[in-house]
């Protein structure tokens, strides 16, 4: 089954890796700020290899986000950030795993969920019967 996970971010911070931008890590010992590198790093290695990356992406700054809606039959846009909220959609992974159990498992292993919400949501085939 496909997962993706979110990742969300303050974006007064905004730059990947995200975490790295937080202050919440800048204020912790270099050492501790190494072991997250360190860790994202091995996590994104353990998936690549393992097979269950399947893609995963930093998203722009939420300032250059165009949000569309149909009301009325006419489009509107509203430009800049979509949602009246502190953390803001910072990038995304997809990932194909067993269960939802290794999905959680992966995401809490991102260091971006001590700063920050990640979440996990499973997707839907085109049948949508999986669920």
């Amino acid at each position: 089954m496909k997962y993706l996970i979110l990742i969300y971010s303050n974006p007064k911070s905004w730059g990947h890796p995200i975490f790295e931008r937080t202050p919440e890590f800048q204020a912790l010992p270099e050492d501790e700020q190494a072991a997250l590198s360190e860790q994202a790093e091995a996590l994104d290695k353990e998936i690549t290899e393992s097979g269950e990356l399947i893609a995963g992406t930093a998203l722009a700054d939420p300032v250059h986000t165009r949000t569309v809606r149909v009301r009325d039959g006419l489009p509107v846009t509203t430009d800049g950030p979509y949602a009246e909220a502190k953390e803001q959609l910072a990038g995304y992974f997809v990932v194909d795993c067993e269960s939802p159990e290794r999905a959680a498992e992966i995401a809490e292993r991102f260091p971006d969920a001590r700063f920050a919400g990640i979440e996990v949501r499973p997707i839907m085939e085109t049948s949508g019967q999986e669920m």
